[in-house]
């Protein structure tokens, strides 16, 4: 039985109602494909919205970040909103009024936790990394206690939100569809470039396969 996220007055769709999705695999999904976010929060009565890198572990979504961001220490114990967007594609339709762009988007409320224990936050660090880059956190130099004492770690449980998205073409009033305007979706994707090794790297290396394969979602 696939589980839902409560339809709340936060999270519900005012309209569109149809682009709403609260299933929790519609929402993981989207969450596991992009590691970009956004996290909105208040600094004495003043919102602020700061860009970071996110990573699910079951029902929680955790963000790291410096011990010194004013940010990370005033969403510690704070209700937070985390959002991420996809876009797939730019909609162009018949009227600038219903130009649209396809998206999938994920917005998620809750309390930002801190993670204090050294070692929990280590492991989470460790599945951070080696989530993008399998294998990877292992072949690392062992972090310092100074690395971890300058990282923050911050997380919420995922139990209050929604995803919503946009697929299709253009969806015009029904007599522009007469008129000689070019309508359609000009698709848009993330690519993975080429590997650009360190000008620094030791000679002779051999590029690891979480490299080469590297790959999102």
């Amino acid at each position: 039985m696939t589980q839902s996220l409560p339809i709340t007055n936060r999270s519900r769709l005012r309209r569109l109602h149809q682009r709403g999705h609260f299933d929790r695999e519609t929402v993981n999904a989207i969450l596991d494909a992009q590691p970009m976010c956004s996290v909105g929060y208040i600094i004495d009565g003043k919102p602020y919205v700061t860009p970071t890198l996110q990573w699910r572990e079951g029902n929680h979504i955790y963000w790291h970040g410096s011990s010194a961001s004013r940010a990370l220490r005033a969403s510690r114990d704070a209700d937070v909103c985390l959002t991420v967007a996809i876009l797939d594609g730019l909609v162009l339709a018949r009227s600038g009024m219903h130009h649209s762009a396809n998206t999938r988007s994920v917005m998620l409320f809750g309390t930002a936790v801190k993670v204090e224990d050294p070692e929990a936050k280590l492991e989470k660090l460790g599945r951070f990394v080696n989530g993008l880059f399998p294998g990877r956190y292992e072949m690392l130099r062992p972090d310092h206690a100074q690395d971890l004492k300058a990282t923050m770690v911050l997380g919420m449980k995922i139990e209050e939100g929604s995803a919503k998205i946009r697929t299709g073409g253009a969806i015009d009033e029904e007599e522009d569809y007469a008129l000689p305007i070019w309508a359609g979706v000009i698709p848009v994707r993330t690519e993975i470039g080429a590997p650009v090794p360190d000008p620094r790297n030791i000679e002779g290396l051999q590029v690891p396969r979480h490299v080469t394969d590297f790959k999102m979602g």
